[in-house]
């Protein structure tokens, strides 16, 4: 069994100090594009190259979230924001396009690939799917029950993530635009 790891959300700076000093295990933030969380104040190329440098220091490991779907045309975008990703020096990189994932896999091999919950994984064969594309860590879906997460765990040898807390989902966790509205 893995040890549980705290991970806590850091919209902006001030939450980023926030739960670095609560004793978060790790933190996932969005750099200021491709992250479901449009609305946060999100980190631009030098404040995320500066959190990650202040998280390192105190050994809390960052997560950053290139959690959209992404079209054609924003791919040079998103090539270049994956470069500043990769020379801030992130740990992982949180991802629901598979496209995505196989450009961090090809242009950034050093970081991880964690499967964002809007990928609504819900059962071990998504799981081992995941695995076998290089990931290791999947954001299993919120709706999921501990006898079903259980049964996840025993068939994989990636890590998971569940939530304990966050927005409700009305529909398919990651998946719902209704909950945002509400």
């Amino acid at each position: 069994m893995q040890a549980l790891e705290i991970l806590a959300p850091a919209g902006g700076q001030e939450q980023l100090f926030a739960a670095v000093r609560c004793g978060a295990d790790a933190v996932y933030l969005g750099a200021k594009g491709f992250n479901a969380r449009q609305n946060a104040e999100n980190f631009a190329q030098a404040s995320l190259s500066q959190a990650i440098s202040y998280c390192h220091a105190r050994n809390v490991r960052v997560y950053v979230t290139l959690n959209t779907l992404v079209t054609d045309d924003e791919m040079p975008a998103l090539l270049e924001t994956l470069r500043e990703i990769a020379q801030s020096g992130a740990d992982a990189v949180i991802v629901q396009d598979l496209s995505v994932a196989r450009l961090v896999s090809d242009r950034c091999p050093g970081i991880e690939l964690h499967a964002s919950t809007q990928m609504t994984i819900h059962n071990a064969s998504g799981a081992r799917l995941l695995e076998s594309l290089g990931f290791s860590r999947v954001v299993l879906s919120r709706e999921l029950t501990i006898a079903e997460i259980r049964a996840i765990a025993q068939s994989t040898s990636l890590s998971l993530e569940v939530f304990v807390h966050g927005a409700l989902c009305m529909s398919a966790s990651g998946a719902c635009y209704l909950s945002s509205m509400l």
